[in-house]
Order: C-alpha cells, then sequence, then structure tokens
C-alpha cells in the first residue's frame, strides 16, 4: 500500500519544480501534542508576512496576564514608527493595510484589545507596529523560544520597516515552527501561560476574517483558528482545526512560489484539501469542492497579483 501522503509529496516536488526560481512549498501536519504526522519541507525558512502577528499577539496577552499590560489600555495611535535598526522615522503606507478603522483612529487612542483583534481579525498593519512598540520585539523572541521553534523563526522587525530589512533585519517562519506554535495554543501550553492567556488567543483566531487559504481546503463548517499571511510571491497559512467527532489538528502551509494572490490562495486551500483526502480516505468528510488551484495543478506560468490588498 503507498503511504497516504506520496501523491502530495510528489505533486508539491512538481509544482516548486515549476514555481519560479527560489520556489519552497512547506506542509506542516501534527497533533496538538507538536508531534508530527506529515511534513513536507517543514523546516525550510520563508519570510514570514503577517504570520509574525500571531507570536505578537500571543506575547501581548502574556504581559496582560502577568500584569504588566492592561487590555483596556488606550494607546495612542500614530502612522510613524521607529525603525529597529537606527530609531529613525518611517511612515506606514494605509493603502497597503485593511485596517480604516485604527487609520481612522490616528490622533486619538484604541484600546489593547482592540488593537490586539485588529492584528488577528484584519490582519492590521498598523496596529501590529503598533502592538510590536508596547509589546516589545524581546517578548515575542520569548514566546517562540518556549514554543519550542527553531533559530529559523524570527520576528526581528515590524512592518514595512525598510532600513530594517535593507541591514538584514527581517522576519522569517517555517511551516514546522508556525505549527508547533499553533498546537501550544490549542493545547493551552503552560509554559505559555496556559489557559489565560491562550484561550482569548485562540479565541480572536477563530475570528479570523481572511478564510481563502487554509480553511478553504476543509469541509464547509469545519471550525478552526488560523492566521495567514501574503505578500507577492509568498502565501502562508496556520490553522487549528477542531472537526466535530474527531481529534483536533493542526496544519501550516508555507508557499514562496510565483503566483498572484487569489491563485496562491486557492493553491494552499487545495493542499488543505489534499491534506484532509489524505487523512480521510473513506471520503465520508469530503472537502469544498469548488477551491480553484489544488495542489495536483502544476504551476507553469506566473499570474499577476491581483487587484484587492492583503497586508503583510
Amino acid at each position: 500500500m503507498r503511504p497516504p501522503f506520496s501523491d502530495l509529496d510528489s505533486r508539491l516536488d512538481r509544482a516548486a519544480l515549476h514555481g519560479g526560481e527560489g520556489a519552497a512549498l512547506s506542509v506542516w501536519l501534527g497533533d496538538l501534542d507538536g508531534r508530527p504526522r506529515y511534513e513536507h519541507e517543514a523546516h525550510a525558512a520563508h519570510y514570514a508576512a503577517s504570520t509574525m502577528k500571531l507570536p505578537l499577539v500571543v506575547a501581548a496577552f502574556r504581559r496582560v496576564v502577568r500584569g504588566e499590560l492592561d487590555l483596556d489600555a488606550q494607546i495612542p495611535v500614530r502612522g510613524t514608527f521607529a525603525s529597529v535598526l537606527d530609531g529613525s522615522p518611517f511612515d506606514l503606507d494605509e493603502t497597503e493595510d485593511q485596517d480604516p478603522v485604527t487609520w481612522a483612529a490616528i490622533g486619538r487612542t484604541r484600546t489593547l484589545r482592540q488593537l490586539a483583534e485588529q492584528a488577528i481579525t484584519h490582519s492590521s498593519n498598523i496596529a501590529t507596529n503598533l502592538l510590536v512598540d508596547v509589546v516589545g520585539l524581546g517578548e515575542v523572541a520569548t514566546v517562540l523560544r518556549l514554543a519550542g521553534c527553531s533559530s529559523a523563526t524570527v520576528v526581528g522587525r515590524g512592518i514595512e520597516d525598510a532600513r530594517a530589512r535593507a541591514a538584514g533585519i527581517t522576519n522569517t517562519v517555517t511551516a514546522a515552527d508556525l505549527g508547533l506554535l499553533m498546537a501550544a495554543v490549542g493545547r493551552r501550553e503552560p509554559d505559555l501561560g496556559g489557559e489565560a492567556v491562550l484561550g482569548p488567543v485562540e479565541e480572536l483566531l477563530a475570528g479570523q476574517l481572511h478564510l481563502d487559504q487554509v480553511p478553504g481546503g476543509l469541509p464547509p463548517g469545519t471550525p478552526t483558528a488560523s492566521k495567514s499571511g501574503w505578500v507577492p510571491g509568498v502565501s502562508h497559512d496556520v490553522a487549528l482545526v477542531r472537526p466535530e467527532g474527531e481529534e483536533p489538528f493542526v496544519l501550516a502551509v508555507c508557499t514562496t512560489i510565483d503566483l498572484g494572490e487569489s491563485d496562491a490562495a486557492a493553491f494552499v486551500a487545495g493542499i488543505a484539501r489534499d491534506v484532509w483526502r489524505a487523512t480521510h480516505p473513506d471520503g465520508t468528510s469530503e472537502p469544498y469542492a469548488a477551491a480553484r488551484h489544488d495542489a495536483s495543478t502544476t504551476p507553469t506560468t506566473p499570474t499577476t497579483p491581483t487587484s484587492g490588498v492583503k497586508p503583510a
């Protein structure tokens, strides 16, 4: 009998071969104890995009539970930030964000609670950078360490810090490390603060509005708590999945491939669908049939990114 994921492995290898220079496709499927059930290039490093917002919000809630921060504290809203490289100012681009509510509050305040929610559910860039300043990158590094992440996963700066990026200070992830962190959320890892910290984090993740990647490849109505990220050429998602009547699991997919936004999202959804089918060979729960670009379709032509912006 062929291993259940052998066909998926072959398709992913073909897709990477035809996916453009530097293409990499990574998948991690595991239980909430962090034990992998399937891995494909899961330890390859990718640019993090908005997945860096997951450990940031975990770090924020850890500081709240320790009494160092207050969820109802009023945080001044601004669109200018200091580079982690040298403190020089840089401005976020509102047109590259999807959070008009927080942008409209410039010159006024939003609560820490509101910023955390917007950073996860809307993938807000402005809320993220405000959180970075309040929470601190050192706290994010501690979260990654306690979750068991490798040195390949780093959150070194906020969003759009071009001077830091040019100096090599960046944000990177692996599918395995995203999976380990989300598994820690799902099992309420005591080292990260247990239910008091991770229960509210999962609640935010369950309110995710961007559901076109991993959740889009699962059967309709499957409960998920997820965090995705997209920039041109990069599309990732990590989801905590709690199917009714089954053990929960985590699926992390990282893709660095020359596809436009909608095709990249559909490609990730197709990987999720193929993973579901491999783990449900009886076909009793067939995933959503309309995912447009599954892992069996090898990308051969670069696709122009669609209009509409997804934050990094």
